[in-house]
């Protein structure tokens, strides 16, 4: 069976630079907040998410380099949707800036119904809707835990709430012209059973796709589900394929961090004019500081011998003042 890449962008970005090369997409870790926690996944780490204007910068920093990505999704290790605001800010500064670089949210669709036309507006004409199961009983399983809201309720009724809201932000998406697709991961056990019922009732809803992934699991205990083989994934992938069209998902990313295309990452490399590097620290032997906090910056690079080493200090501006120290930054 043949996989489809993911869904083609109709409108290509224009070059930035020189020697352009394109890569498929690239993601950006702005959310900080999750709306669910499937219970074989790891803990989240609410540190590992990046500020709006550091969003920019990243997305910058690739330009500069020649990585021109012909898609941009906000992720997380939370939810896009859990935080508006802060999605909002990112997806201006973007948009503002490269208006022509189609935008993407990562989301399980929580407060999707809501915001979808101001998403529109601000760029995104792609949304990806993690969908793990369209039964209660089947998500009950899958799930540690889910906040529709700011306050805790009670799984089951969690649960409920979660499946009318992913109906209702899919749907939502698709009247404010973003379109959808479904990715779906794997648990043996517990959903392999229920991927085919979940790409038949999402493509009556009008998805654009379905993208299926395995499960990783990331430790080995009793009732915690194996990673699915290749047969496994090739059965659902055909089965799935009887109603939508199915699209790759093992060219997937890590959600936390900036894609990479063919093994190069899309952080800047040195070059003869930019060879050194800063970095922030509050001790000077680990790099632990967010750039938020940082008070001065440590530069390194080659001396005349070409030993990398510590050239200098550089004093950053001080903490607070919102975008204007960015800028200053």
């Amino acid at each position: 069976m043949t996989i489809i890449p993911f869904p083609g962008i109709k409108k290509q970005p224009s070059c930035f630079c020189g020697k352009p090369r394109k890569i498929s997409r690239m993601s950006l870790a702005v959310s900080p907040r999750a709306v669910g926690r499937v219970r074989f996944a790891e803990s989240l780490e609410p540190s590992r998410a990046i500020l709006p204007v550091e969003a920019l910068i990243t997305l910058e920093a690739s330009i500069l380099s020649g990585g021109i990505p012909e898609l941009v999704e906000l992720s997380g290790p939370g939810d896009p949707l859990a935080d508006p605001q802060r999605t909002i800010e990112t997806l201006e500064l973007i948009h503002r800036k490269y208006p022509e670089i189609p935008l993407s949210i990562n989301t399980l669709g929580i407060g999707g119904e809501g915001i979808a036309d101001t998403l529109s507006a601000r760029g995104v004409s792609h949304a990806t809707l993690q969908v793990d199961g369209v039964d209660a009983k089947v998500v009950q399983k899958l799930y540690a835990w889910i906040r529709p809201g700011k306050k805790t309720v009670p799984l089951a009724e969690a649960v409920s709430i979660l499946l009318v809201e992913q109906v209702q932000a899919l749907q939502s998406f698709l009247r404010a012209g973003i379109s959808v697709t479904v990715r779906t991961t794997v648990y043996p056990g517990f959903n392999d059973e229920h991927v085919e019922e979940i790409a038949r009732q999402v493509s009556a809803l009008g998805a654009e796709a379905m993208m299926i992934v395995p499960c990783v699991p990331h430790r080995e205990e009793n009732g915690f589900p194996p990673e699915p083989n290749e047969e496994m994934m090739d059965l659902l992938h055909a089965r799935a394929a009887r109603h939508i069209r199915i699209v790759d998902g093992q060219r997937g990313y890590n959600a936390s961090l900036p894609a990479e295309q063919e093994g190069r990452s899309l952080r800047p490399k040195p070059s003869k004019e930019r060879p050194n590097i800063a970095v922030v620290s509050s001790n000077g032997m680990d790099i632990d500081l967010h750039l938020g906090q940082a008070i001065r910056m440590l530069i390194y690079g080659p001396r005349e011998d070409g030993l990398v080493c510590l050239l200098e200090t550089r004093q950053a501006p001080e903490p607070g003042g919102g975008r204007t120290r960015w800028e200053t930054l």
